[in-house]
């Protein structure tokens, strides 16, 4: 089963003297700790630290050093700009998330730093470039709650729009677990999105549940109460009740829903349609 990477990195504000370079690039890789960062340096993406070992072992390429302050040499691995694409394709099919990171601001030579931030996050369940996906499936992102004996599953496919959440009632939280895994496999989700404390907490393995091609993606637990789910659905759906959608007296797949949609809105910087 693939899982995404969090990678430690040393505090953004460390009074270690450093370039003002990996200042920028700490504080934007503190963002997006769960990915792969490729940071835009002239032409070429570059990866530091953790992310540079693994960008060299599965894109096998050369990993490499920069100095980046007072004794301070970092491993990095880069790859040309204009074949990203390709090597996102073998990070994600890897089970990896990778932030794209580009220069936003006017390169000028001899005017200090050039502003960076991050266009795009690429999961593996939030893939939308036609040459990375499979035409024949859909690629599924699915949501996941469980409490008790009711367990809600949401799942999308943002390349066609679709987006849809279903519940389960079980005997106990067992087998609602299992329920759940009978979906996941029947959607053949690319990624599975939970509560990061929702895996601890079942009485079953994750390996009896969750599918072995999925990549497993937490987010934390406050994204998943039922009162800010629906809340972000009724929002973000700009309609007064969820009634329509066949999810009255459903608050499992109402978290499922809202907690979905939130990690998607974090993930499409662009927007939702």
């Amino acid at each position: 089963m693939p899982t995404t990477t969090t990678t430690a990195q040393p505090d953004p504000h460390q009074t270690t003297e450093v370039v003002p370079l990996r200042r920028q690039y700490l504080q934007i890789k503190a963002r997006y700790p769960e990915t792969i960062l490729f940071f835009r340096l002239g032409d070429f993406y570059e990866t530091f630290d953790e992310d540079a070992g693994i960008a060299a072992r599965v894109l096998d390429i050369v990993l490499t050093g920069r100095e980046m302050g007072k004794n301070l040499r970092v491993p990095m691995a880069g790859i040309p700009y204009h074949a990203a694409d390709g090597y996102i394709a073998r990070l994600i099919g890897a089970g990896y998330k990778v932030a794209v990171c580009e220069q936003v601001g006017e390169v000028t030579k001899g005017k200090g730093l050039v502003e960076r931030d991050v266009t795009r996050v690429i999961t593996p369940g939030t893939v939308n470039d036609p040459a990375m996906l499979d035409a024949r499936t859909n690629n599924y992102i699915a949501g996941v709650a469980i409490e008790g004996g009711r367990a809600g599953v949401a799942f999308a496919d943002i390349t066609t729009g679709e987006f849809r959440a279903t519940e389960f009632i079980e005997a106990d939280v067992a087998a609602a677990t299992l329920a759940v895994g009978r979906e996941l496999l029947r959607l053949q989700a690319a990624e599975i999105v939970l509560s990061a404390d929702l895996v601890d907490s079942l009485p079953l393995p994750k390996s009896s549940w969750i599918p072995d091609q999925a990549s497993l993606s937490r987010s934390d637990a406050w994204r998943w109460q039922t009162n800010r789910a629906e809340e972000l659905l009724l929002r973000h759906f700009t309609v007064e009740s969820l009634d329509g959608f066949g999810l009255s007296g459903k608050p499992q797949a109402i978290r499922a829903a809202g907690g979905l949609l939130q990690y998607l809105e974090d993930t499409q910087l662009s927007g939702l349609k």
